[in-house]
């Protein structure tokens, strides 16, 4: 029944590079997917999916069911569809949203006869302020059994890690003055900032390899003769594991109280966007799905070292996950570049689409029909 999946696949190709190309050629910001989100809510009702949308107050969210005729595990497949400022879909979520609702269209055609559910979650803004944050924390992913993903790249790459993160924001408040005529009356916010960049680098020697502190300054003045009583810096910091990341958010937040202090300044710190949790890859999981995308890419999987942070994450901590890269035949191909999102639409990603909804879709199968698997998927979960 699993060469089913080939057949179904054949029925909606078309379809699926038209969506993938037409959100290439329409990209929309985090929150703003407006048109996005409806085109893949309206496929998928197409298909017999029962739509909800605007979930955690996020209007361009969407849960997506198909529940067959006998009870079983639920797969569910997770789309992005948030696109750059000035780069369009330069990490290739054209894909991502295409390939989640194309793997979820197929298994769905399935699940009459192998029982089961299949449910779709459109998770907007991963680039910046992702959903799937609030959306574990409301416990919508509490019924899944187990839930993936397929993120383009130059290469295919198993699930890994990623790095948990905070945003952290720091507003300093002094007091303005004439730089030359009085500068004994005025308190310098800007050098509270700078003060917080040196303290900041101070402690980068005595911080694990996996650490990471970035950050910038949105605001410092705006004349060189007038002290600054405002300036803002911004920075993520990262951390392997969430536990150590709040050891190191607490380091950087008391130089930021010090930097205060120095400079007789106030200081305000708050969290500019969601702070994300890191990827735990499920072994089991991760496994089978790159069992299946042999059988459909003829390109070698590589492991996948940890660098960037993704919402992701936070889904990993609540239910078995996987989050791998599909490529898309170029290895030099560079994240975050228009280079990126024209690739998504050359032959090599629409083999790359074709070849990650069949991997997914067969996945989603060996879960339902394979109880074996799913009881080590659960008990891997259980113990990590």
């Amino acid at each position: 029944m699993k060469s089913l999946l080939q057949e179904e696949f054949n029925k909606v190709k078309e379809d699926l590079i038209g969506i993938s190309d037409h959100l290439y050629h329409h990209p929309e910001l985090g929150d703003q997917e407006f048109e996005s989100s409806k085109l893949l809510v309206n496929y998928l009702k197409q298909h017999d999916f029962e739509v909800e949308t605007g979930l955690v107050e996020r209007p361009t969210s969407f849960k997506a069911v198909f529940k067959g005729e006998k009870t079983g595990p639920t797969i569910a497949y997770l789309a992005e569809y948030d696109a750059l400022p000035g780069v369009g879909h330069g990490c290739g979520h054209n894909l991502i949203g295409t390939m989640a609702v194309g793997a979820g269209v197929v298994l769905s055609k399935l699940v009459s006869e192998i029982g089961g559910t299949v449910t779709v979650y459109g998770t907007p803004a991963e680039e910046t302020n992702g959903a799937k944050v609030p959306m574990a924390k409301a416990g919508l992913f509490n019924d899944v059994d187990v839930a993936m993903m397929l993120h383009p790249s130059g290469g295919n790459f198993e699930s890994g890690s990623s790095l948990a993160m905070d945003a952290l924001q720091f507003d300093y408040t002094g007091q303005t003055s004439h730089a030359a005529g009085s500068p004994e009356k005025g308190i310098n916010a800007l050098d509270a900032v700078i003060q917080l960049f040196n303290g900041i680098n101070a402690i980068r020697e005595h911080l694990k390899d996996d650490a990471r502190v970035h950050g910038i300054i949105t605001n410092g003045g705006e004349a060189a003769n007038v002290v600054p009583d405002k300036a803002t810096a911004q920075f993520y910091v990262r951390a392997q594991e969430r536990e150590y990341l709040d050891e190191v958010v607490e380091k950087v937040k008391a130089i930021a109280h010090g930097a205060a202090m120095m400079t007789g300044t106030k200081l305000e710190i708050s969290n500019y966007e969601l702070s994300y949790d890191n990827m735990v890859t499920n072994q089991a999981l991760s496994s089978a799905f790159s069992k299946n995308l042999k059988e459909y890419n003829d390109h070698p999987i590589r492991p996948k070292e940890s660098g960037g942070s993704l919402d992701m994450g936070d889904v990993s901590q609540v239910v078995p996950s996987i989050h791998p890269y599909i490529g898309l035949n170029k290895p030099d191909l560079i994240g975050h570049t228009t280079e990126f999102a024209d690739q998504t639409i050359t032959e090599d990603g629409h083999n790359a689409l074709m070849s990650g909804v069949l991997a997914m879709a067969a996945t989603g199968y060996d879960v339902i029909t394979n109880e074996e698997l799913l009881k080590t998927i659960k008990e891997e979960f259980k113990n990590k």
